[in-house]
């Protein structure tokens, strides 16, 4: 599994910018208030979810977004979800609670994670994620952030949490 240096490595690779802020563990959206302020960007909440068909599903949205758990498979198409395990997060994205995050989608090889992010997200200027770990907060561009998710091979279900929709126009 891909650490934090590697996926810095990584970025710079890619040509992907990428700014790093330190600060204390942070488990939940909502912790250490003021943490984000002087963090220019979108903030996220991650979601690790499993459904009862047994595929994986990363759920990237808005830290404001409300995400309606029983209604949302009917829009993303899958099985009833509930959230996924630890050791399944170990093993699959290489991060433990409170350490989800889109980039660890870098860790997923075999590509058995699908990925849902928030239109809000997918149309902010920047956006803001942990790196692996959730002692740091991460930043990359608009276009940073897809170059990441194309070099993966990844094209994310684009959902308008809002609408409780699949966001056409994304």
């Amino acid at each position: 599994m891909k650490t934090r240096a590697d996926l810095f490595a990584f970025f710079d690779a890619h040509g992907i910018d990428h700014a790093t802020v330190e600060h204390q563990a942070v488990f939940r959206v909502g912790e250490a208030p003021g943490l984000k302020d002087d963090i220019e960007g979108a903030h996220t909440k991650n979601l690790f979810l499993k459904d009862a068909k047994g595929r994986l599903w990363l759920i990237s949205a808005h830290e404001h977004a409300q995400i309606d758990l029983k209604r949302l498979h009917t829009v993303i198409g899958s099985a009833r979800l509930s959230f996924g395990n630890a050791e399944l997060m170990a093993q699959t994205l290489g991060v433990t609670p409170g350490s989800v995050t889109a980039f660890a989608l870098v860790n997923d090889t075999d590509r058995t994670v699908t990925f849902v992010l928030d239109k809000t997200l997918a149309a902010a200027d920047r956006v803001n994620f942990h790196p692996l770990e959730n002692t740091a907060t991460t930043g990359v561009s608009r276009a940073g952030f897809r170059r990441f998710l194309e070099v993966l091979g990844i094209t994310p279900l684009v959902v308008d949490f809002a609408a409780m929709s699949i966001a056409l126009d994304a």
